[in-house]
């Protein structure tokens, strides 16, 4: 019976919705999935590791611990997904989530000029707002990432697409983001997200990511 109280509180949390400010939508919070996931996971360790008279008492023990964690890094998710979401409206940057991992799209038509690397000036106070968000959530790494679309040579995309990523963090650490937090590298024509057939397309894959993973991950 307490295996399965235990299965019925993990269905129930990962049920929890919540409204999605920006879209309206009705979505499952990141928290309630990150402690669902947890307390499976806990669940499962205290099962394997308590002794055989235990084991019920292993399960549940293991699922609160693990929903605890899981939900803990959700939640803290969450909150950074948030600010960067109200800070970044009308910026011309996109915010997604794929699971606890935060990605920032900084499109090439309003950070760079064409077939440059240097930050437009009018783009400084959209990665100064980042940074405020990232020196408060300092339990992130940053990874920033360039691409380019498929004109000119590899080599030459390959090095815009570097420095470009390079700038960009070079900036974010300029305004007191620790330098040690901060990966950057460049995919040069690589990993496209749209068509290079078009000119729509191409515009689309000139750009730079910034990737928030939770210190650990």
């Amino acid at each position: 019976m307490k295996k399965l109280a235990v299965v019925l509180a993990v269905l129930t949390v990962a049920g929890c919705t919540t409204t999605d400010p920006y879209s309206g939508e009705q979505r499952t919070s990141k928290t309630a999935k990150g402690a669902a996931i947890g307390a499976v996971g806990g669940a499962v360790v205290g099962a394997a590791t308590a002794s055989r008279g235990d084991r019920n008492k292993g399960i549940l023990t293991g699922a609160i611990a693990g929903g605890a964690i899981g939900g803990g890094i959700g939640n803290y998710m969450d909150r950074q997904e948030a600010e960067l979401r109200q800070k970044l409206q009308g910026s011309g940057v996109s915010v997604s989530r794929e699971g606890d991992n935060i990605r920032l799209n900084m499109p090439g038509n309003v950070t760079f000029g064409v077939d440059r690397h240097e930050v437009r000036p009018e783009f400084y106070q959209t990665l100064e707002s980042v940074a405020v968000v990232l020196k408060e959530y300092n339990q992130t790494n940053v990874r920033v990432v360039g691409y380019t679309d498929n004109t000119g040579s590899d080599s030459h995309n390959q090095t815009l697409s570097e420095r470009r990523a390079a700038s960009v963090g070079q900036l974010l650490t300029s305004h007191g983001v620790a330098a040690g937090r901060v990966w950057t590298s460049g995919y040069g024509k690589r990993y496209p997200i749209a068509s290079n057939d078009t000119e729509q397309g191409r515009q689309a894959n000139r750009r730079v990511e910034i990737e928030l993973v939770p210190v650990g991950n």
